[in-house]
């Protein structure tokens, strides 16, 4: 899933998500409360990031197309269903 993500640029230019917006037209606003791990690939960037809603969201970057990607939701912590479930 295709997802925008508002970032902040740190005093080295990295970029670390702060919201992540999903939907179309942008019906679901998560405020990122804590970057949980992050790493990089050959052509992407990954976060593990807990939001506001009490879910974990795992998102892609790709800096090359300058694109973001939603890889897998978990939202068991927040008492909702796992993605997938």
């Amino acid at each position: 899933m295709h997802i925008r993500v508002e970032c902040y640029a740190g005093w080295q230019g990295e970029e670390t998500p702060r919201v992540i917006v999903l939907g179309e037209a942008g019906e679901k606003r998560l405020r990122v409360l804590e970057v949980l791990d992050r790493w990089l690939a050959p052509d992407h960037r990954y976060f593990k990031l807990r939001c506001d809603d009490g879910a974990t969201y795992l998102v892609r970057h790709d800096p090359n197309a300058g694109t973001w990607e939603l890889v897998q939701m978990d939202a068991s912590a927040a008492g909702g269903e796992p993605a997938g479930g």
